[in-house]
């Protein structure tokens, strides 16, 4: 088999311009989300996977997040950073497409730097994910993929919101998006408190996203957490899953004999 050698200075043709007449229908009808059969004949579709989650209790908010790109069956990475530092007291999460929460969520950055240069003071939680909202309002119907939560500390104390491309927007305690959501909220809706500890909701955070990584294929990798006070985040961890697994195995077995 003889291969094609391309010189350094080779210029691949230009992809030919597609105008569509209708660019919202377009969009919706060739790059929609690959969730239920409402969109089975799309032609390209977004095959994700992840688990991440937030909570507000009396001593901050804990954000804990796995680190696992999935594209269908196949591991695209394990080391993807899915929680999005918006500014030092404000942070964003990423679920769906990584392209899509990634380049939106540094806009809100923008956004958000913007506001506190013609205002001169912090923006709010609530302003940041309004702003956020208001931009996947805007882009409703274009095939974006994002679920992501906005949450940080303001002069009205740790918020949580949840924002998706379809532009809803929603305060809330506790929240966790992805394909391994349902196995994190049922970690969150037994032993979440708002009297936690720092080292109780820590742990927590931890728990809830190792059982949603060992039960969900798309789920993986690196748990990151993050704790959120008055005066900023801050990383508390980067640990692997598979680490977490032999610890609570052996606490397990110790609680057993």
């Amino acid at each position: 088999m003889r291969l094609l050698q391309l010189s350094p200075f080779h210029v691949l043709p230009p992809f030919p311009p597609i105008n569509p007449k209708q660019p919202a229908q377009f969009c919706s009808n060739n790059f929609a989300s690959a969730s239920g059969n409402k969109d089975a004949d799309q032609l390209v579709k977004f095959a994700k996977g992840t688990t991440t989650l937030a909570f507000k209790f009396n001593e901050g908010i804990i954000v804990s997040v796995d680190s696992r790109s999935t594209m269908g069956a196949y591991i695209a990475s394990q080391t993807v950073k899915k929680i999005i530092e918006i500014n030092p007291f404000l942070l964003g999460t990423m679920a769906g497409g990584a392209a899509d929460c990634s380049f939106w969520e540094r806009n809100l950055g923008t956004q958000c730097r913007m506001y506190e240069l013609r205002n001169r003071k912090r923006i709010t939680v609530a302003a940041a994910s309004k702003l956020l909202a208001n931009t996947m309002n805007a882009y409703r119907g274009y095939g974006l993929s994002m679920g992501t939560m906005v949450t940080g500390w303001d002069e009205t104390g740790p918020q949580l919101y949840y924002v998706d491309d379809d532009g809803t927007r929603l305060k809330g305690t506790y929240f966790s998006v992805g394909s391994g959501s349902t196995y994190a909220y049922g970690v969150l809706d037994t032993y979440y408190r708002p009297d936690l500890t720092v080292d109780e909701a820590i742990d927590l955070g931890k728990r809830a996203i190792y059982h949603a990584t060992h039960r969900d294929a798309y789920s993986g990798g690196i748990n990151n957490l993050y704790h959120v006070t008055k005066d900023g985040w801050r990383v508390v961890h980067a640990i692997d899953v598979n680490d977490m697994h032999y610890e609570f195995e052996e606490e397990k077995a110790a609680m057993k004999s």
